[in-house]
């Protein structure tokens, strides 16, 4: 029997201190630390590590604080466009939503991909049509829309002109006294994910993500792509992605840590880091990953300023950070 182990993040980008309160920080740790009280009583039940990431992140899609599910960002032309992944280690299954637009936990929806279909990835309007066959939770497009978002969205335009895409400058803007996120909401790449290990040895990975802000309308990130935001499999690791996506596609960067495993023999902590910061950095991409193994190793590493982040081991108190000194 293996101890289980749950792992989460809630994106990575510029830390702002200067516009954060304790409150604010204390409010985004007690949400990492609910959500991984959650997923690890599942594990510590019994149950399995798809489902404890699925847990994970559906509540990290209905927390309006993180960029998935309510509280999405805005695409260039005013809506939201929803992107999410989730695979099974013990038999490489995957499932996977892109630009859906009303579906409450695209999460759930991915997992109905997989479970419930014959495909890997639905998109647009066929990965709606098929949450709604399946009975999931349907919203209005305004349940993602929160004040904060609108402003950002509107800043962004502002400031920019144009949409944002896998070029990192084009996430960097003018000092902004706007907003108290501890990471700068302008300069974040808004993505949430978990990767678990449970007591009988397997691996589980998820990943979900509202995209970037001002965003052409269609695009797709690394998020819903299996082995670029998302991958696990027993024999290596259970990996998921947060940064500047079309670098991650471009590097295939969830697969690669598991790849250096499997074929040269890396650890998990030296497979992460050689892919966080030599391979994304050379080609301009910024974001961080988080992983865990098959002896439940759990590695969290990113190469900006910070990463919403926290794991859980057995029935061990959580443990929550925001900024790289943590």
């Amino acid at each position: 029997m293996s101890t289980p182990v749950i792992a989460i993040h809630g994106g990575a980008g510029t830390i702002t201190r200067s516009a954060l309160s304790e409150a604010d920080e204390a409010r985004y740790l007690a949400e990492l630390k609910v959500i991984l009280l959650a997923a690890q009583t599942v594990l510590s039940a019994g149950g399995s590590a798809l489902d404890a990431v699925s847990e994970a992140v559906r509540l990290l899609e209905d927390c309006p604080l993180f960029n998935a599910g309510k509280g999405a960002v805005y695409t260039r032309a005013g809506t939201h466009e929803l992107d999410a992944a989730i695979m099974d280690g013990s038999n490489l299954k995957a499932g996977a939503v892109a630009n859906v637009t009303c579906v409450r936990n695209p999460v759930l929806a991915a997992r109905a991909v997989m479970e419930k279909s014959a495909h890997v990835l639905l998109a647009g309007c066929g990965a709606d049509a098929f949450a709604r066959q399946q009975g999931l939770d349907i919203v209005d497009p305004t349940y993602y829309q929160t004040e904060a978002r609108h402003q950002q969205w509107l800043r962004v335009r502002e400031q920019s002109g144009m949409m944002l895409d896998h070029d990192a400058a084009a996430f960097t803007f003018k000092e902004s006294s706007h907003g108290t996120a501890p990471i700068d909401p302008d300069n974040k790449f808004g993505t949430v994910g978990a990767v678990a290990l449970d007591m009988h040895g397997n691996l589980a990975a998820a990943t979900s993500t509202g995209g970037i802000t001002n965003k052409q309308v269609g695009r797709v990130g690394d998020t819903p792509l299996i082995g670029a935001g998302c991958y696990a499999a027993n024999a290596t690791a259970a990996v998921s992605a947060t940064g500047t996506g079309e670098v991650f596609i471009r590097t295939v960067a969830a697969y690669d840590v598991a790849a250096r495993m499997a074929y040269a023999g890396a650890t998990l902590q030296e497979a992460v880091e050689q892919v966080v910061m030599e391979v994304l950095p050379a080609h301009e991409g910024r974001g961080g990953l988080i992983a865990v193994d098959a002896q439940g190793n759990v590695v969290l590493s990113f190469n900006t300023e910070g990463m919403y982040r926290g794991y859980a081991r057995g029935a061990e108190a959580p443990v929550t950070a925001i900024y790289k000194q943590q």
